[in-house]
């Protein structure tokens, strides 16, 4: 049965249950928003009266996306390009800037997950881990910061890992794992650093999500295999899907959550409730 199929239909909404405007003229950057997670998260803020800048490093893709979200183009930018370093950072912002005006929200979305063996992996899987997510995310935010401060404030929303908390020994993710915890360390800096400004920086860690991703290191057919393997290891019975993250993105965008920074959301049907340290001493004393 497909995963879409399994979530209960009391908890599946439309795009019309959702649209309030709340976000309506609020000007949102999401990196790694061609597909996936972002792109989801790009249509719900659409529908809830954002404008979009979508940011990626495959123009296709983002052309993609935005031929889908918004035919016109008068209420999205596309800007495609590798994020290395501060200038490209400052660039992606400005060109936001130039566009609508500003940034309100920023969702760091970016990252490849690719499972290697620590003994087996290369210079090559490292960097590619630190800049799919970690130099991105650092640089981007910190362009965004300051366009916020300009605004009277925003909020940052990183699309983080429970790999970034916890070890999974089928899925060998030591590169990936580094750099998502990464994510998740600054998040608490800046929200730190940035509460003066009136900028929040939140994180949702995601178990096993149904996203083009996995097509990056197999096929589509051995993808779907995978994802179907994986839905019994999350205690809610399926593997999430995308729109199972975007709610909690726009929670953290909005100002439902004006007074919460600093934190981390598991978004994992589960996952991380049954990994817990205190769960797992039970269960060696139990066993004992």
């Amino acid at each position: 049965m497909d995963a879409a199929r399994r979530v209960p239909d009391a908890c599946r909404m439309t795009n019309t249950d959702h649209m309030t405007g709340r976000f309506q003229d609020s000007v949102v950057l999401i990196t790694g928003g061609g597909g996936g997670i972002g792109k989801a998260a790009a249509r719900r803020f659409l529908d809830e009266g954002a404008r979009v800048v979508l940011s990626g490093t495959r123009l296709a893709v983002l052309e993609q996306a935005q031929a889908e979200l918004d035919p016109a183009g008068t209420r999205t930018a596309i800007v495609a390009g590798h994020i290395t370093g501060r200038e490209q950072a400052q660039a992606l912002v400005h060109a936001a800037v130039e566009r609508f005006g500003g940034v309100d929200v920023l969702v760091n979305s970016t990252g490849i997950f690719r499972p290697v063996p620590f003994l087996e992996q290369t210079e090559e899987h490292l960097e590619e881990a630190l800049g799919s997510i970690l130099r991105p995310t650092y640089w981007v935010s910190q362009a965004a910061a300051q366009a916020m401060r300009e605004r009277g404030g925003g909020a940052i929303v990183n699309v983080g890992s429970m790999w970034a908390v916890d070890a999974i020994a089928t899925t060998p993710t030591s590169a990936y794992s580094a750099a998502q915890a990464g994510r998740h360390a600054l998040t608490k800096n800046l929200a730190l650093e940035l509460a003066p400004e009136r900028i929040r920086v939140n994180t949702v860690a995601l178990a096993f999500v149904e996203t083009p991703a996995y097509e990056r290191f197999m096929t589509p057919d051995e993808a779907r295999e995978v994802l179907d393997a994986v839905d019994g290891f999350h205690p809610l019975g399926r593997r999430g899907q995308p729109q199972d993250v975007v709610e909690a993105i726009l929670f953290y965008a909005g100002r439902e959550s004006s007074w919460i920074t600093g934190t981390t959301l598991p978004v994992d049907g589960g996952v991380l409730a049954g990994r817990s340290p205190a769960v797992h001493q039970e269960e060696a004393a139990a066993a004992a």
